[in-house]
């Protein structure tokens, strides 16, 4: 997602963006970080200490990075798979079901897109359309219509 993200920045709106990524043994649903930065100038420095925005999917994501969101920041969560106990009284929460709106669509696989949606939606870091436009140039051909979709519906739930 955060490939699909600075893609849309960079290629279809024209801002500068990094990302660096880090994954763990776990890199399939459990606590994996990409830092995308995006802005209107030059992008000196590729490391994000503490984010504006934090988008975490899963409860290992919450565990471990949650922490690290600046005061005044905004967090997005996968309301079904993480458990928020003691949220901060600083930063912003909104949650989506993403993976629950993804099983309505017939595949779970695209929550992480539904949750682009909603992250277009709330934050507007990156237009509507230069989103779908990335989303349609970085996933497995054939699937396109299907994540098109999953984009939309995050996108609606969010508006």
């Amino acid at each position: 997602t955060g490939y699909i993200t600075g893609k849309a920045a960079t290629i279809y709106d024209n801002l500068f963006a990094t990302m660096v990524q880090s994954y763990g043994p776990e890199s399939r649903g459990g606590a994996c970080s990409t830092q995308l930065i995006v802005s209107d100038k030059d992008v000196t420095y590729p490391i994000v200490a503490h984010p504006d925005i934090l988008v975490v999917m899963s409860q290992g994501a919450y565990n471990k990075y949650s922490s690290e969101l600046k005061p005044g920041g905004l967090m997005l969560a996968e309301e079904d798979m993480v458990v928020i106990e003691e949220p901060r009284k600083d930063i912003k929460i909104l949650k989506i079901p993403a993976s629950k709106l993804a099983e309505e669509l017939g595949k779970r696989m695209v929550a992480n897109i539904v949750m682009l949606g909603f992250f277009t939606a709330k934050t507007k870091v990156v237009s509507e359309k230069a989103m779908q436009e990335a989303i349609k140039s970085s996933v497995p051909p054939g699937t396109e219509d299907l994540n098109i979709k999953a984009f939309l519906k995050g996108f609606n739930y969010g508006a």
